[in-house]
């Protein structure tokens, strides 16, 4: 095979796979089944597309070698003939390809799907990795720095609950659709946090995490345009994303928010991040957690320098979000907001009365934080002991580097 055929072959596949794989969802009713079958389509591709060449629709081709190929399984399979006839005659006569409607459809389902409560949510990622985002099972083994086996093992597991649960592929409607929602959202935004501050290993970030979440976020606010939340989220990662190029120095080292130099954030990103927040307030409602999140991330964004951040407004979002979602992690990043808006004084009192949150204790942030604010204050020795706590709390060696290095300056 060719270079470029198997360059074109990848490049077909992250595009096609997640519609592929969801139209033929939408027609057996099983994404374990769906994706096997898209993966037979792929094996042909890589089969005949070096001797034939790349066809002028290939979506289409793997599409039509997908249905020929449960055709095939729905005749030689008596268990599946009974409940499948009536599909098999369907799939015969059909020769045009659905319409783009009726594919959008089917890959919102398939979102639902993937994303679906009743998995764990190292299965929910890994799935939607799989289905959605095209990626091999090495290749998300490598992102989460885990084995392969591991990786493929949670796929088949999310699989079979979901056959075997026989969770139904469809979008959740009336009061369900907001919490089924959320762990969609929850999904996407939790694969580009592991890309944007890698919990372990030597890179302080994975880009290409950033990128599939960020294409899964903008794919799912083209299907869902009313849903502020989701544009709140798609405006929160464009303007994260921003800032990848200045997060890491020559060396691979993390560079903070404060000290990045602003001439290499993305001024492109910016400006989308910040139409999608305008499309969530436009959309009304009150604000959600990303939307909030994206509000604090747009006053970083349009301050050109570290001095004009209006830290007074990200204290008051803090605490708009605080109140909506009672998290520790919140009032973590409001104690930050508080320092610099009214002094560390400020951001250590609150700081101090999360300390001894439980699910805090294993958190290195905290100490890294409380490290900074004594810092601030002079009181050297305890900020040592608290960046030192916190160095030894971090699994990313980047991460680790940085922390003992504060430690020692003071």
């Amino acid at each position: 095979m060719t270079s470029d055929t198997h360059r074109a072959i990848e490049a077909v596949w992250r595009i096609e796979a997640a519609r592929l794989i969801a139209g033929l969802a939408g027609l057996v009713r099983d994404v374990g089944l769906a994706e096997e079958l898209a993966q037979d389509a792929l094996v042909a591709a890589l089969e005949q597309w070096p001797e034939s060449g790349v066809p002028r629709n290939p979506g289409a081709w793997l599409m039509t070698v997908s249905k020929r190929r449960a055709i095939d399984m729905i005749r030689r399979n008596e268990r599946l003939a009974h409940n499948l006839v009536e599909l098999g005659h369907r799939l015969e006569n059909e020769e045009e390809p659905p319409e783009v409607d009726e594919i959008e459809d089917d890959l919102l389902r398939l979102v639902f799907t993937a994303c679906h409560p009743a998995l764990s949510m190292e299965a929910r990622v890994a799935l939607t990795l799989r289905v959605l985002g095209g990626l091999t099972t090495d290749e998300i083994a490598r992102a989460f720095l885990v084995s392969e086996p591991t990786v493929a093992q949670r796929i088949v597991r999310a699989k079979r609950t979901l056959a075997d649960g026989r969770i139904p592929f469809e979008v959740p409607q009336g009061a369900e659709l907001a919490e089924r929602l959320a762990s969609v959202l929850e999904v996407i935004y939790l694969v580009f946090n592991e890309g944007y501050s890698a919990t372990a290993g030597d890179d302080w970030m994975r880009p290409a995490l950033c990128e599939d979440a960020l294409r899964l976020g903008r794919v799912l606010a083209g299907l869902m345009p009313k849903e502020p939340e989701v544009h709140g989220l798609v405006a929160l990662m464009e303007l994260h994303a921003s800032r990848s190029a200045a997060r890491v120095g020559a060396s691979g080292e993390p560079i903070l928010l404060l000290e990045q130099n602003r001439a290499r954030w993305d001024r492109l990103l910016i400006g989308r991040g910040l139409a999608a927040l305008d499309r969530a307030e436009q959309l009304g409602g009150t604000p959600g957690p990303y939307a909030l999140q994206a509000a604090i991330a747009a006053c970083h964004a349009r301050a050109l320098d570290p001095d004009d951040t209006d830290w007074v407004r990200i204290a008051g979002l803090y605490e708009s979000l605080a109140k909506l979602s009672r998290s520790p992690i919140v009032e973590l990043n409001r104690s930050v907001a508080l320092s610099m808006a009214y002094g560390p004084a400020a951001g250590l009192q609150l700081l101090d009365q999360i300390v001894d949150e439980p699910s805090l204790k294993g958190y290195h942030l905290l100490p890294s934080v409380r490290g900074d604010l004594l810092f601030k204050l002079g009181r050297l020795e305890e900020a040592r002991a608290e960046f030192e706590r916190a160095a030894a709390m971090t699994r990313n060696s980047r991460e680790r580097a940085l922390l003992e290095e504060r430690a020692a300056a003071c």
